[in-house]
């Protein structure tokens, strides 16, 4: 099955010249197969007749066009198609009573949607022109898990609740904290709930003034406190640090004692700590998504990094996601870009102390803790944006700095944005090592203002690593990132480096993210909201302080090479706490 693909937020007739309809050979053969249509018009190709050659995809300037084949061995019709040449995705996953049930794959590939589908948000068209009667899903469906959760959706026997990927609407509404919590509570449970989130210090505070972790969390809140026979969470750990995503966990496993449970998330470590099984959802971002049958966590996840789906024989990535053993500090180089005395800052009720340190040219630190302890503060020291009470940076070289919030107010297009800060965005070096690693050579002509959040960052680190420094301070690279792109990201940061001898600090709450690409660690403590302090420690060091600090630790899997966490309690838990091993055991 051949599908067309056309981004009507790309496409732009009145700004081309046809391309795409002039260089198709159908056309020119005299029949019609890329043609305009709609209102606006924009390109549409008919699958029937297009055979692939890929003229239309080269010659549109504005990368508005994709056209690829499903898998060989996909003889199904779709579950629901975005209109003619939109968005298609085959199969559903299986939400089962009792267990938590997790999403995995990458952005683009129809998770939102699936999560829409199964909580009666959407109606499925079984990829035609009208909605589809929840019957024909049933009948489609009968004989598996499914069957049972889709007759009691359509006889409103089962009550769905939506945690939303997008938790910025929650800034808009008027009252507390606790005040919105309570006004959806049907269990009588708000001040529990509170406590096990942490948000008993900002449970009064109107909504607008929390920060993204607090927003996250009281929208968890709001689903945890609804009485529900499913759950859908769409990515929980967003904004939050490695603490509060193992609260969250926990809850989330607690829900799932009375109810099904259907989570999407891209955080490795946070997924497989509170899953049951998996469901790999593979495809083409933005063409297809499939979904795959159901697997236990940790065969699902390494299934998923390994890129072949068996059942279906179809290798979803070229090559496998491989993690490495973790890293040592590097010898040899002598030659620091970054070398700093004990520091003090001190603000109204919080302090931050800050031990001295240094950067080695050619070196990445990875630097880590939980919130509101002091790391986008320190970040700002290092940037020159705020002035130390005590202390000093005693070498410092050029710094490109990219911070935790990025904004989309650029009014230009991509290109333009990355013109701002170099001249070589068009040199095939800059492509080679920047552009099409990070995935942004479609995005080019795209306004900023309408780029999503992961396409925001890829773009805002991309424009971090186009400028001339010797040091790149990144803080928080992977949100809004699926596990593919954080990879690549940190492949692109690694070598970046390694090719032109400079160094980078990487700000994150991604542990296997920051295991990947660091070589050193820079771990803060303290207390939250009050009181932060910081040291330099060799990598494996700073993992098991960090992780003993929140009582959970990682193992080495012997397949992918990740680390994973134990389960509280379990055997490998046990060993590894008496032995003080919290970072994974080679």
């Amino acid at each position: 099955m051949r599908i067309a693909i056309i981004d009507r937020k790309r496409c732009r007739p009145k700004k081309c010249s046809l391309e795409c309809i002039d260089v198709c050979p159908i056309n020119r053969s005299g029949e019609k197969c890329v043609f305009l249509s709609g209102d606006p018009e924009k390109s549409t190709i008919d699958e029937e007749l297009c055979i692939g050659c890929g003229l239309c995809i080269k010659k549109c300037p504005f990368k508005a066009i994709t056209v690829v084949n499903t898998p060989e061995k996909l003889k199904e019709e779709p579950i629901h198609r975005f209109g003619k040449n939109g968005f298609t995705l085959f199969r559903l996953p299986f939400p089962v009573q009792g267990e938590v049930v997790g999403l995995l794959g990458p952005n683009g590939v129809g998770k939102t949607t699936t999560l829409n589908i199964l909580s009666g948000e959407m109606k499925p068209n079984l990829g035609k022109t009208e909605e589809t009667d929840i019957k024909e899903l049933i009948r489609i469906f009968r004989g598996t898990e499914l069957q049972k959760h889709l007759e009691q959706l359509e006889k409103n026997k089962i009550k769905a609740v939506v945690k939303p990927q997008q938790i910025d609407i929650l800034s808009e509404v008027n009252g507390t904290a606790y005040d919105t919590i309570k006004k959806y509570d049907e269990k009588g449970i708000t001040d529990e709930i509170i406590g096990k989130l942490g948000l008993t210090n900002c449970k009064d505070r109107e909504l607008k003034q929390l920060s993204g972790g607090e927003l996250q969390r009281v929208a968890i809140a709001i689903t945890a406190v609804r009485k529900a026979g499913i759950y859908y969470i769409d990515e929980p750990s967003s904004y939050l640090d490695v603490k509060q995503r193992l609260q969250v966990a926990k809850l989330i496993r607690e829900l799932s004692k009375e109810s099904a449970v259907m989570v999407v998330e891209h955080d490795l470590a946070t997924l497989d700590f509170l899953s049951d099984r998996i469901h790999v959802f593979y495809g083409y971002p933005g063409a297809f998504g499939i979904v795959s049958k159901p697997y236990g966590t940790r065969v699902g996840i390494n299934i998923f990094l390994d890129g072949f789906i068996k059942e279906d024989n179809v290798r979803v990535r070229p090559e496998p996601l491989e993690f490495k053993n973790i890293k040592s500090a590097k010898e040899g180089q002598e030659e620091f870009c970054l070398e700093f005395t004990d520091m003090v800052k001190q603000f109204e009720g919080f302090s931050l102390e800050i031990k001295k340190g240094y950067v080695k040219r050619g070196e990445v630190l990875g630097i880590f803790g939980s919130n509101a302890l002091g790391k986008t503060t320190f970040a700002r020291i290092l940037a020159g944006e705020i002035k130390l009470d005590k202390g000093e940076i005693t070498k410092k070289m050029r710094i490109s700095y990219k911070p935790q919030y990025i904004s989309s107010s650029f009014t230009g297009t991509v290109s333009e944005l990355l013109m701002s800060a170099t001249d070589k965005i068009f040199t095939e070096e800059y492509k080679t090592e920047i552009m099409r690693p990070l995935g942004i050579e479609r995005l080019l002509e795209s306004q900023v203002s309408n780029l999503s959040g992961g396409e925001l960052q890829r773009v805002a680190i991309a424009l971090c690593l186009s400028k001339e420094a010797d040091l790149y301070l990144l803080d928080e690279p992977s949100a809004y990132l699926d596990v593919e792109q954080r990879i690549a990201v940190a492949k692109t940061i690694q070598r970046f480096c390694e090719k032109k001898e400079c160094s980078a600090m990487i700000i994150d709450h991604d542990l296997l993210f920051l295991s990947y690409l660091s070589d050193r660690a820079m771990l803060f403590t303290g207390e939250s909201g009050k009181s932060g302090s910081a040291e330099q420690l060799e990598l494996q060091e700073g993992f098991n302080r960090f992780l003993k600090e929140v009582d959970i630790t990682f193992r080495k899997d012997p397949q992918s090479g990740r680390p994973r966490a134990n389960k509280p309690g379990s055997q490998k838990d046990r060993d590894q706490k008496e032995k003080n091993r919290y970072f994974y055991v080679e």
